[in-house]
């Protein structure tokens, strides 16, 4: 009975080893190398020109953005706007309580009056020399220096009120009724529209495409929250500095809405014509992995068997054709074919 079961296990571990060897024959021969290797094309990168369409994304806002505030510190009385309410230019938009303003003005209209009189007695006592020329003058000063004082006070009391300097519409409420405010803190944020053609897109390009975009180049741009519609622009406005943020410069454009009316920092997408030539990097559609708008990722070959995942920027598709705005500045070839399967641990083996 011992010997059987000896005998039964010898040909199971036997069988077993047959087996293993059959299948290690059959993967180093049918593939030509290990199975953790992967197979891949590549491309050249090609060069290619575009011409008379710049692309680019930003957020829509409007031509003036401000914050209004009081000139003087108190306690807020009333708000007479609430966020998103449109308004007209002249309208009251909030106050202060005005006990502590109204009584330093009557304190300093109070001291005029007396430095006038003061200056009246002044004056008769010097006609009858008992009084000098520089008593005269002093109390000529204190009328002075009185009426400045009943001035400033004044003044400020204007600005215990907040006037719309424009149309507009409030795009967030700071403060609230029965808050202490000092002098100068916002009280509201809001932007001035007069009609549909003052909203603006603001776009972010790159130094070659801010020098290929003139200013009064018309656009086409379309917004995600009104599909299917297509609104005309025109660059009005291009910035002198690069944005200390994201490295891009900035350029302007007014929207004609046609009657639309847009949120503030509603996503947007501009198509800008140019007569100028662009020299872009252009790659087959295959090499893209992970596409999300503008963005996408590429693999290129890393010291012959490694690979390398790098970001690139679209600037448009073309028949399979990919124009790359940005990413593969000295790199000379991208893998097409497997590279879902890659990551930057992969080895890989270049096949023609």
């Amino acid at each position: 009975m011992a010997q059987k079961i000896i005998s039964h296990l010898a040909f199971l571990m036997a069988t077993t080893i047959v087996a293993s060897c059959g299948e290690k024959k059959h993967t180093e021969n049918g593939n030509g190398f290990s199975p953790e290797t992967i197979a891949v094309k590549t491309a050249p990168v090609k060069s290619g020109d575009a011409s008379g369409v710049i692309t680019a994304t930003g957020l829509i806002t409007t031509a003036n953005e401000a914050r209004y505030a009081f000139k003087i510190g108190g306690v807020v009385e009333r708000i007479y706007v609430s966020e998103g309410q449109f308004f007209k230019k002249g309208q009251l938009l909030a106050t202060l309580k005005l006990t502590e303003i109204d009584a330093q003005l009557s304190q300093a209209s109070l001291a005029y009056q007396k430095a006038k009189r003061d200056y009246t007695r002044a004056d008769n006592l010097y006609k009858d020399s008992v009084a000098t020329l520089e008593q005269l003058q002093n109390a000529q000063t204190g009328v002075d220096i009185a009426g400045k004082t009943v001035d400033a006070v004044a003044f400020n009391k204007k600005f215990a009120y907040i006037y719309a300097e424009a149309d507009g519409f409030v795009t967030k409420k700071i403060s609230n009724e029965g808050e202490m405010v000092g002098p100068g803190s916002p009280v509201f944020a809001i932007n001035e529209t007069s009609g549909s053609n003052d909203w603006t897109l603001k776009l972010g390009v790159t130094d070659k495409e801010w020098a290929a975009i003139a200013i009064g180049k018309q656009a086409a741009v379309t917004v995600d929250a009104f599909p299917g519609k297509t609104f005309s622009a025109t660059v009005f406005r291009k910035s002198q500095a690069a944005d200390p943020n994201s490295g891009s410069f900035q350029v302007e454009l007014k929207l004609v809405m046609d009657g639309n009316k847009p949120a503030i920092g509603m996503f947007a997408k501009a198509t800008i014509n140019t007569e100028a030539v662009m020299h872009l990097a252009t790659i087959p559609y295959d090499a893209l992995i992970e596409a999300d708008g503008n963005s996408a990722f590429v693999f290129i070959p890393d010291g012959g068997t490694k690979v390398k995942r790098i970001p690139v920027a679209i600037e448009r598709f073309d028949n399979g054709k990919v124009y790359i705005k940005s990413g593969l500045e000295n790199i000379n070839e991208v893998i097409i074919s497997n590279s879902a399967f890659l990551n930057d641990q992969s080895t890989i083996t270049i096949i023609k």
